[in-house]
């Protein structure tokens, strides 16, 4: 916990240090009512008292009492906006840390964890920010206050008071060894929760197609158990806390009281028994605060297991640095614009021996298409992979422009790139959005996270929620762009079929379209961003020969001046390909055109008579 404290801001920490003013306030305001509790008992022990001194110092502690009640309201004001801006940082900082991550580092992080530390890690380090700092500084600063006020009132008291606080530590920290390997396994057990339902969920078609309701419900059962007994565990262990303090706070009461009486029964003047009378009630007070203080203490310790472990997984998120690391160039060489090209390249995937690539060379021209055809697992995604930078080489170089792929400023390279994965990915919007998608993404720039905690940042959280909104409107440039690149990938003529044309609703996951739908979207995305660079993995896939024919045509005129990298199974996609790459095993066996592959690769040749008819062949 005391790691993340770092990411509190100036104005969080001013809150905290006013807090623990206020804190100590409380408890001096506590701590003086047992003093008026003495006076108010004198008073009416002694023969003669008036009562109106009774009525004022009566008085006195309902406004100490009410000064308590104030400084507890402005604490538990103040460390909640401190616990409410805090975790909105963390969320904010987490989510971008994880925009940064590479395939390596998503590996490393299943999407379920990631999930869970950015929701139910970060509300554990809330909860304990708004509620447990508070009992953190206030136990110890009136278990202190309170011992010194009770010194010297008693040695047998003070005695009694010893052993009970002896017990309730010996109790507390028999307790915590208990349930603290238990706190840390829970949440990997919320992990494992969400792994479960994400799976089931993303993969709900299959689920019913196989009828496999009851193999997934099993599934999850086991999870929610494993969880559902733990919490039942540590929940059981820490309910034995409260009635263990509360007996030891009356047997504590009781033995003072037992003590008081003898004291009064053996005291030999009757001022000494008024006495010893009034420092019982003192002592009473002041042992229950002592008593209090660690009953404080023990709910501090079912809060912080919880947030501690929270915030490990959360620092250990936020201190993960991507693999990929950015460069400082953002232009390549003059005349190299749109190259491509790959020296001697290795490639093999963090964690394994064998290499996935090896000895990679090809270059790739301005305006050319060239072609990457292969076998099952030969490394054709894995190539184009490295284009973008999702992994970087492991041996030789990838040259866009002429430069190192590893000198980019990140941004900036991918900005030269139009890509096309395997799975089209809609975002929740409308068409529009999701073809100018690349365009929207490059106006928001870095993320900016407001300060929430003062009124300046609540201001500026307002007016980047604002500027989101106004981006959600496209100028009648950015529509005519659509508009083309949706012709360009045949995506107008079903588009335009919907109720509302490009403004249309696309579902979160693009759910309420047809995989080949997607697919068209996806490289009117591509298209609509004009870059120097188009890479299409196997992104012809979905489409019908017709579309797909129509799709290369109107990509060969509409972005004759942009190098084509794509990667196929189907020959007919890459026939007309000015270069095709041949991999096998990692390793290029060919390249060349498609009649020359057919009389010198024998990977291709049995390829190419696999896909088409000896009269195809022959053509």
């Amino acid at each position: 916990m005391l790691r993340i404290s770092k990411y509190l801001s100036k104005t969080e920490i001013g809150q905290m240090l006013l807090s623990l003013a206020f804190i100590a306030g409380q408890v001096f305001f506590d701590l003086k009512l047992p003093d008026y509790m003495s006076k108010v008992t004198a008073l009416v022990e002694t023969k003669g008292s008036a009562m109106a001194d009774i009525w004022k110092e009566g008085g006195k502690m309902l406004l100490v009492s009410l000064g308590s009640v104030v400084c507890a309201v402005i604490v538990g004001y103040l460390m909640a906006r401190v616990g409410a801006s805090f975790s909105q940082r963390l969320r904010s900082l987490e989510f971008r840390k994880v925009e940064s991550f590479g395939p390596a580092e998503m590996n490393r992080f299943s999407t379920a964890s990631l999930i869970t530390r950015s929701t139910n890690d970060i509300t554990q380090i809330q909860m304990f920010i708004t509620m447990g700092v508070l009992l953190v500084f206030r136990a110890p600063i009136m278990a202190v206050w309170a011992v010194c006020k009770i010194v010297g009132k008693g040695f047998q008291w003070t005695l009694a008071t010893a052993i009970a606080t002896v017990v309730m530590l010996a109790f507390v920290l028999i307790i915590m060894a208990m349930v603290m390997p238990k706190f840390r396994s829970m949440q990997r057990l919320t992990d494992n929760i969400n792994a479960v339902a994400r799976e089931n969920l993303t993969g709900l078609r299959v689920v019913r197609a196989y009828n496999a309701e009851d193999y997934q419900e099993a599934k999850f059962a086991r999870v929610n158990d494993e969880l559902t007994n733990t919490q039942l565990f540590t929940t059981r262990t820490m309910g034995a806390m409260i009635p263990v303090m509360s007996s030891v706070m009356n047997g504590l009461g009781l033995a003072i009281y037992w003590i008081g009486a003898y004291l009064i029964k053996d005291a030999a003047l009757p001022g000494d028994r008024l006495t010893y009378f009034s420092n019982m009630v003192v002592f009473s007070s002041y042992a229950m605060q002592v008593i209090m203080a660690f009953l404080l203490l023990s709910m501090v310790f079912v809060l912080w297991p919880r947030a501690d472990v929270s915030a490990q997984r959360v620092m250990e998120v936020l201190n993960t640095e991507p693999s990929v690391k950015s460069g400082e160039l953002r232009e390549g060489k003059p005349g190299e614009e749109g190259t491509v090209e790959f020296r001697n390249v290795g490639f093999a995937y963090p964690g394994t021996r064998d290499e996935m690539l090896r000895g990679v060379s090809f270059t790739a021209r301005k305006g050319e298409t060239v072609a990457f055809i292969g076998s099952t697992g030969s490394g054709k995604s894995t190539l184009v992979n490295l284009v973008l930078r999702f992994y970087d080489a492991t041996e030789g170089e990838v040259l866009i422009d002429g430069v190192d792929v590893r000198d980019y400023d990140i941004k900036a390279l991918r900005d030269k790139i139009g890509y096309v994965p395997q799975e089209s990915v809609m975002f929740k919007g409308t068409v529009a959005s999701n073809v100018s998608y690349g365009d929207r993404a490059g106006e928001s720039g870095d993320v900016e996270v407001a300060d929430t905690s003062t009124a300046k940042g609540r201001k500026r959280e307002l007016e980047l929620i604002a500027s989101e909104g106004e981006r959600d409107e496209l100028s009648d440039e950015q529509k005519a762009g659509v508009r083309a690149a949706s012709e360009v990938a045949q995506a107008s003529e079903f588009v335009e079929r919907m109720d509302g044309g490009y403004d249309s609703p696309i579902a979160q996951g693009g759910s309420n379209v047809s995989g080949g739908q997607k697919q068209r979207l996806s490289i009117a995305r591509a298209v609509y961003r004009q870059p120097e660079i188009m890479v299409f993995d196997d992104s012809f896939s979905a489409l019908d020969f017709k579309t797909d024919r129509k799709v290369r045509d109107a990509l060969k005129q509409h972005a004759a001046g942009a190098t084509k990298l794509i990667v196929a199974q189907r020959v007919g996609t890459i026939m007309d390909a000015d270069r095709i790459v041949v991999l096998d095993d990692g390793k290029v066996v060919g390249q060349g055109s498609h009649q020359e592959l057919l009389e010198n690769c024998e990977v291709y040749k049995e390829i190419a008579a696999s896909q088409l008819s000896p009269d195809e062949l022959a053509a």
